[in-house]
């Protein structure tokens, strides 16, 4: 069998080591006699695998203990939902900083909840650019602040966390959690799909601080409060309880990699690789300044948009796939988040190079 580099945005690849392990595990765990698949959720065999797991997770982020973590379902999007209806409280505004495709979709969510401010909008530069601390508008009332950290689309990420003057903070990390060591506390509530950096999708986790909890509107339904999950050890209802082993699984992983300071190394310099051979050619051309540049989505296009199908055809042939940019911006896009090996970004490296000569 020969598995290819896949560049998807997500579901992207994950570590092989731990398919490997999985599929060690998969018709028995550890003399269990079952699968993780067939386990009941409040069982003592599925529930040190839930416990471990957001252990493992406490200590590779050094999540202070006045948080909780919560493993729910529904995705990231559901979240759209779920922060404005548990955070605003006796407030009626938030803050939302729009900076691509997935910032838009939550404040079109909020929306629906509440007077939506916009603290900064890059539209007009066709989001490939981030707002400086200086040209956020915020409201000191607002109940909270919302980003995203990293737009996948576009490739645009912050390179700085904003100052919010108290306001609760919180921001959508489903592309750059793990990736690199952050301050959690700087951060209200951190929520995350789980397709990306974390595990195979089915999964959201969110990271909220204790205080937050309880303020949810009286019409939020029970599924989507916060507090219910919390109360629950997010078993109020059955959980994705897969999608949480293979998670535990790569948060193991990440801690034998040496934790997030080592994957921030190794991240910061797979990204610093592609963006060198882009720069380095009139042939390729990335639109976003250096400050603004994703580590983990690095977007491309090429100087002729008519060889794009013959450079998606070559690099499939080479076992570089999932390499074409989202609809809504065209050219090419490399997802390069923790499981994508330093050898496939040197694999794509030494085909554009060669692809470019090949066309002069």
């Amino acid at each position: 069998m020969a598995r290819k580099f896949n560049f998807s945005a997500g579901p992207a690849m994950l570590p092989t080591a731990v398919m490997e392990r999985a599929q060690q595990e998969m018709l028995e765990w550890n003399g269990s006699g079952m699968s993780v698949m067939e386990m009941s959720h409040r069982g003592k065999e599925y529930m040190s695998i839930a416990t471990k797991a957001e252990k493992d997770l406490r200590d590779v982020m050094s999540i202070p203990d006045n948080y909780k973590v919560l493993f729910l379902q529904g995705g990231a999007s559901s979240q759209f939902a779920m922060v404005p209806l548990n955070l605003l409280g006796d407030k009626d505004s938030a803050d939302y900083i729009n900076t691509g495709i997935w910032s838009k979709k939550a404040i079109a969510e909020a929306k629906r909840f509440c007077n939506v401010n916009i603290a900064a909008d890059t539209s007009g530069d066709g989001f490939t650019t981030v707002p400086t601390q200086a040209e956020l508008k915020l409201n000191p009332d607002a109940a909270y602040v919302h980003y995203t950290p990293n737009e996948t689309i576009a490739g645009v990420e912050f390179d700085y966390i904003p100052e919010t003057g108290g306001v609760p903070l919180v921001a959508d990390m489903s592309s750059t959690i793990l990736s690199r060591p952050i301050d959690v506390s700087k951060f209200a509530m951190i929520y995350a799909g789980a397709q990306k950096n974390i595990g195979p999708a089915g999964l959201a986790i969110v990271i909220i601080r204790e205080d937050l909890l309880g303020k949810a509107a009286e019409k939020t339904p029970a599924m989507f409060n916060y507090k219910t999950h919390a109360d629950g050890g997010s078993m109020y209802n059955t959980p994705a309880t897969y999608s949480w082993y293979m998670a535990g699984l790569v948060f193991e992983w990440i801690k034998e990699q040496g934790g997030l300071t080592a994957m921030g190394e190794v991240n910061h310099r797979k990204a610093d690789k592609l963006y060198a051979v882009i720069d380095s050619s009139d042939f390729y051309a990335n639109p976003v300044p250096t400050n603004a540049r994703s580590w983990m989505n690095v977007t491309f296009t090429l100087a002729d948009p008519e060889l794009d199908a013959a450079f998606l055809a070559g690099a499939a042939e080479n076992g570089l796939i999932t390499l074409k940019g989202h609809r809504s911006v065209g050219g090419m896009r490399a997802s390069i988040y923790n499981a994508m090996p330093e050898e496939g970004v040197d694999a794509l490296v030494a085909y554009m190079q060669k692809f470019e000569k090949n066309q002069r």
